[in-house]
């Protein structure tokens, strides 16, 4: 059993770098995607300009939520190996991946709002409903936080223990950047 708990970490680990390389891979794509909106050289129309910056953000928006979610899971699950069982580490995982996927989706909503505007405005309730799923989002994770703060009151000892962990980390971080 303890050989299987053990691997839980270098599997998380692994994920983790695989968010990184697919997070690299966007970000060379929306690079790609940017040079062809912005080549000085092409005889490109200035929409089909627009529209490839504007495929580079969406891109660039996806990279930034995989790469935040690798850094998210190798800091909870692999540098701290944090038990989900406590409402503080439930809240504090959830916030960060909430955080970037609620940013994510309102940067596609603008994107989608630029895209479809010019090209397919019949288009504009699909770019409207993916905001509305993103408020709707941001809505939920409030009440959830609100939830969790009257569980959190009930387990004081796990808050107590995550901001001792979150002191011994910064300590070390400390230290590394030192050396």
């Amino acid at each position: 059993m303890n050989v299987l708990l053990r691997l839980f970490p270098a599997g998380h680990f692994v994920i983790s770098v695989l968010f990184l390389v697919a997070g690299g891979a966007l970000i060379v794509l929306a690079g790609v995607l940017l040079w062809q909106g912005i080549a000085p050289f092409d005889g490109a129309a200035r929409l089909a300009r627009l529209n490839a910056v504007l495929e580079a953000i969406a891109v660039l928006t996806v990279a930034v939520a995989a790469l935040e979610l690798g850094q998210t899971i190798l800091e909870e699950e692999v540098h701290r190996q944090a038990q989900m069982s406590a409402p503080t580490r439930v809240r504090r995982f959830l916030s960060r991946f909430m955080v970037v996927l609620v940013v994510a989706l309102t940067i596609e909503t603008l994107v989608l709002v630029f895209r479809f505007s010019q090209d397919t405005p019949e288009y504009l309730p699909y770019a409207a409903s993916v905001g509305a799923a993103a408020a709707l989002l941001l809505v939920a994770w409030g009440v959830f936080i609100r939830l969790n703060v009257a569980a959190e009151k009930l387990e004081p000892e796990a808050m107590q223990a995550a901001k001792r962990e979150d002191r011994k980390i910064e300590k070390s971080a400390k230290g590394e950047e030192k050396s």
